[in-house]
């Protein structure tokens, strides 16, 4: 099965054990992001992704320049570990691992968590990827994906147990949209999917053929 069905497969189950009033406030939210004009704010074909150095799940710091001197480079932001379609979306990318690295390519999940909640996540689903944390959304901030979460919304999270204000170790409320971008060994976008609705992700099989059309155009130069 794609991710995709599997996405849409849990957005299902979560909508029928959530009351019309809380369904009514996240498609509020998600709406008003949609509006806001965020999406097309963001990093798109062509442009030089902003260069990066954040920590990885155990404090080491990673930089993207070391990353781009081994190959391609894919960059997935994820909202946080409490994210049920994250997860989705990270074991996803994991299954596909092996072929990420056989065309020549490296891949980094990047959240606003900090690195103990990263390290927990990387465990909890076996991740072989570097997991980093973007502290203040900095990056997430130059890519264009940062948002507040509206005080309604973020009410909702806090009646289910989610605190990002413990998890992001801040008080700015702050989430990036979802997006993952491909980018060549020269640092351009060359794919990138953003979609102010968190319940859709890139198939990460999408994402290998970019990498393979990549890995097939640099043996042919």
């Amino acid at each position: 099965m794609s991710l995709t069905h599997d996405l849409e497969s849990l957005r299902q189950q979560s909508e029928a054990n959530r009351s019309e009033q809380t369904l009514a406030i996240m498609d509020r939210a998600t709406g008003d992001l949609a509006r806001s004009g965020i999406v097309g704010q963001s990093l798109k074909l062509g442009d030089a992704m902003p260069a990066f150095t954040l920590p990885n799940a155990t404090g080491r710091m990673v930089h993207s320049a070391d990353l781009l001197a081994h190959g391609s480079l894919v960059v997935s932001f994820y909202r946080g570990g409490w994210c049920p379609y994250c997860n989705l979306e990270l074991n996803a990318l994991q299954q596909k691992m092996p072929e990420i690295t056989a065309a020549g390519a490296s891949l980094v999940a990047i959240t606003p968590e900090l690195p103990d909640y990263s390290l927990s996540t990387v465990e909890k689903h076996a991740l072989t990827f570097e997991v980093l944390s973007d502290l203040g959304n900095e990056v997430a901030r130059q890519f264009g994906l940062v948002f507040r979460v509206p005080a309604d919304l973020r009410a909702i999270y806090e009646s289910v147990g989610i605190d990002l204000l413990t998890t992001q170790g801040n008080d700015h409320f702050e989430l990036p949209i979802p997006g993952t971008f491909i980018v060549d060994p020269h640092g351009t976008v060359v794919t990138a999917f953003v979609d102010a609705d968190y319940t859709k992700r890139l198939e990460p099989s999408e994402i290998v053929e970019v990498l393979q059309t990549i890995a097939v155009r640099a043996a042919h130069v």
